[in-house]
């Protein structure tokens, strides 16, 4: 909606009754004052039964019964939480309508039972309905006046209003989604209101009480109209010649004549017709053209209409199936049980395929349990390849103990890394609150089929032992957030929080040294980790502070990880784990550019493990070495090698830099700097924390590509032959996974429903970004000069020009 547009429903159009929530009572109730207390009444805090009675006013009259409250006796603190429902119809009210609430307390006499009361006016002085929480401040001893204007007016005087009462007008705002929400800012500004909210109660005593109303919201602002008023306004273009914004309520909804004659063109009697059409020279090319739409893209009508009537003889095109569900219209039962019967007799469509009819564009169960029956033919390795997303899409299932869930637990049954990893992402969606019972449902699902497992004859543990060793790895990432805890606490430099670490897990955690038994690593269950080194265990100068830390294994080697603690690692779990694919992708295709899919694990909202990767950042490089050539001529030196360095080690460097600028460029990562580039002493390049996705980018003019001149310096500048060599790999890599490119776009529409921040923001417009990074439109041929195109953009940026964008370019790696 653009920003001179105003959306709004009229109030005598809404047939509703008027309801709103009696919330809370803030304050504290003045002592009672019956002379026959046998207290003093200035000693003891007072503790009443009270409910609010509820009356409303239409032009100074009362309308209707008053309405009553239960009883609530729970003091100090008073909260009624209830729904109350007038038989009022908000089309029934008028612009002085008012709504009088009187608290009573049931506990004293009858004449002392009146605590106070509060007017309020249901519509604003703009004339729009008022939403959301009211704060009303209660005339004590004085029961609420409906006359017009009232004697009670439950709001705050403008000259005695403090700053609680505007920070709590903009939370009502904020609550009601008008205010942009800014996750890391927001628990920052209500800490700080907390703090003003307590400072305000010293300083004004107990001296007022206050009644908290929430009314209820639509879907746009309520605007004041009378019953039956049809007033004429002169036209705004008459008099002057600028456009005007006019709202069409008609807009988005279904054509009533185009839906008509899409029903007739599609009568279940042409049936027996339909199966012997087949299609024409042109109706072939432009279906094979709507074939190649992405999964993003929507079909209009006539294609649509095409694909239907052409339904049988596509049977035996695989790909054609998502399409043609896509034609369906799924509220016509003849038509969907057609579909279904089909859909039973197509060619069998590919796992990736399989992944788009789990997107919320599918609601049908049945749709959804063939593909899950597709994914049944996926091996355990591929499917962990797609196991976050499978996680996610349990969001878009029907019923909470779905085939997909099922599907996903009784897998996990027979491979130990897919239940480790399948029980951390659905824990981890424990704390969203709307689908807290889906994902429990299936968590519990798991540990009720996993405890039941018996011991198999190859000595494999029972069920009851394997689900055990799963738990401890959730009590272990317990006792990380607590030595964090201690350690962040302790004043003083990085090198005495190490002090406190070491000394804690020598002393008072010298169980976590040594295990009483071995406990699967949650990055790598297939690993049993058996103790913490503390001389080899450290902390990273951070404002964080993360953990370093260094296991021993079962087998006697060493597991190095990194635990963060207040920081939210799905992103970079998403990030890694498309890393990881697109390395399989490439591979598979016998490309194999050295990347480096470090393992990352979000364990919480705020916590997660790492893979702790031997590497030094491209900053510190430069500050010891001063260039990247020097740094690796210190590991792999050759005097016959070019620069000095053994031509694998190149190979290395120049492949792994080629890798990640291609996938850097395609999923949008921002933010790049010198601190987050790091290299491996055999030559491999590769990016850590990906803070910025899909395009977002902190800093002004990022370039086109991430790819710093002491990258293109290392490979002997913008001339060499093994810079040349380098966009070959680009653009070879670029082309391969633009051939998987449905995969990657239905993996991130699953995706859509997530908490991860540079999704959730926006998940079309982000999905909508990333298809445009595989240029769809262009061939293969093509691809590879708008790639060379694009690397040379970016990497004169690098370089001084007189040119200022390029400048600004240049800029952004400094």
């Amino acid at each position: 909606m653009s920003g001179n547009e105003f959306r709004f429903f009229l109030s005598c159009d809404i047939n509703l009754p008027v309801t709103f929530r009696v919330d809370r009572l803030e304050g504290t109730l003045p002592s009672p004052n019956s002379p026959n207390s046998g207290t003093d009444s200035t000693t003891e805090e007072r503790k009443g039964e009270l409910y609010v009675e509820c009356a409303l006013y239409i032009d100074g009259a009362p309308f209707g019964l008053p309405t009553k409250t239960r009883l609530e006796s729970a003091g100090p603190l008073y909260c009624w939480n209830e729904l109350i429902t007038l038989s009022t119809k908000y089309r029934d009210l008028t612009a002085h309508s008012q709504l009088a609430l009187t608290v009573w307390d049931l506990s004293c006499g009858k004449d002392d039972g009146l605590i106070g009361g509060a007017t309020i006016l249901l519509f604003n002085n703009k004339m729009q309905l008022k939403t959301g929480k009211q704060k009303l401040r209660l005339w004590l001893g004085k029961q609420a006046d409906g006359s017009f204007p009232t004697s009670t007016p439950g709001k705050v005087p403008r000259q005695e209003r403090g700053e609680l009462e505007r920070l709590e007008k903009l939370a009502n705002k904020y609550e009601r989604g008008q205010i942009q929400p800014v996750d890391w800012l927001d628990r920052l500004t209500f800490k700080a209101m907390e703090k003003i909210k307590d400072r305000e109660s010293l300083k004004n005593g107990s001296s007022h009480l206050y009644l908290v109303v929430d009314f209820c919201s639509f879907e746009h602002r309520v605007v004041f109209q009378e019953s039956g008023a049809n007033f004429l306004l002169p036209s705004p273009i008459a008099s002057s010649n600028e456009l005007v914004t006019v709202w069409d309520p008609e807009v988005g909804k279904i054509n009533p004549s185009e839906h008509k004659q899409l029903k007739l063109a599609r009568s279940l009697t042409r049936g027996i017709i339909d199966r012997d059409l087949k299609p024409s020279s042109n109706e072939r090319k432009s279906i094979q053209r709507i074939l190649k739409y992405p999964p993003t893209r929507a079909l209009s009508g006539d294609e649509r209409q095409l694909l239907w009537k052409f339904r049988f003889s596509l049977m035996s095109e695989k790909r054609a199936l998502t399409k043609f569900l896509r034609c369906v219209e799924w509220s016509d039962v003849q038509e969907a049980k057609q579909a279904i019967e089909l859909m039973g007799k197509w060619e069998m469509i590919d796992v990736c395929d399989a992944l788009e009819l789990l997107s919320p564009l599918f609601e049908s169960e049945e749709v959804r349990a063939y593909a899950v029956s597709v994914l049944e033919r996926a091996d355990d390795e591929e499917l962990q390849c797609y196991l976050l997303q499978l996680v996610q899409a349990l969001r878009f299932e029907r019923t909470d103990k779905s085939r997909l869930s099922q599907f996903l637990v009784q897998r996990s049954l027979r491979n130990i890394e897919l239940a480790s990893f399948l029980r951390w992402f659905v824990a981890v969606e424990l704390h969203d609150p709307a689908y807290a019972k889906r994902f429990y449902s299936t968590y519990e699902f798991l540990e009720e089929n996993m405890i039941k497992l018996t011991a198999g004859v190859n000595g494999e543990e029972d069920g009851f032992k394997m689900w055990q060793s799963l738990v401890r790895q959730t009590e272990l990432t317990a006792q990380l957030c607590s030595i964090m805890r201690d350690v962040r606490n302790v004043r003083g430099n990085t090198q005495k929080k190490i002090e406190k670490l070491r000394q804690l897990l020598s002393g008072l955690l010298s169980e976590l040294t040594y295990f009483d038994e071995p406990i699967r690593s949650p990055l790598a269950p297939s690993v049993l980790i058996t103790g913490i080194v503390p001389s080899e265990s450290s902390i990273f100068k951070s404002a964080l502070h993360p953990l370093r830390l260094t296991f021993r294994t079962a087998n006697g080697g060493q597991s190095k990880v990194i635990f963060k603690k207040g920081d939210d690692i799905r992103q970079d779990q998403l990030v890694v784990q498309m890393v990881s694919l697109m390395d399989r992708l490439l591979k598979l295709e016998n490309l194999d550019l050295h990347l480096t899919p470090y393992k990352v694990l979000a364990t919480g909202q705020d916590e997660g493990m790492l893979e702790f990767i031997p590497s030094r950042s491209l900053a510190q490089i430069l500050s010891d070495h001063r260039s990247i050539i020097s740094y690796l001529q210190k590991f792999h030196p050759d005097e016959h090698g070019p620069f000095g360095i053994t031509a694998t080690c190149l190979e290395t460097f120049i492949k792994s830099c080629a890798g990640y600028s291609v996938i850097t460029y395609i999923l949008g990562i921002g933010d790049r700097h010198l601190d987050n580039l790091l290299l491996r002493d055999d030559g491999r390049l590769f990016h850590v924390d990906f803070g910025f996705i899909l395009g977002r980018d902190p800093k002004p003019f990022p370039p086109p590509m991430k790819l710093c001149k002491e990258m293109v310096e290392a490979m002997g500048g913008a001339e060499s032959q093994y810079y040349t060599r380098f966009k070959s790999y680009c653009c070879e890599a670029y082309n391969i996974l633009r051939k998987s490119s449905n995969l990657i776009l239905n993996l991130f529409h699953l995706m859509a429903g997530s908490n991860i921040p540079d999704i959730a923001s926006d998940p079309e417009k982000g999905i909508l970004k990333l298809q445009e990074k595989f240029r769809l439109d262009l061939d293969d041929e093509a691809c590879i000069h708008f790639f060379q195109d694009l690397i040379n953009e970016s990497v004169s940026a690098l370089f001084p020009q007189m040119v200022e964008t390029i400048h600004r370019w240049a800029q952004y790696w400094r």
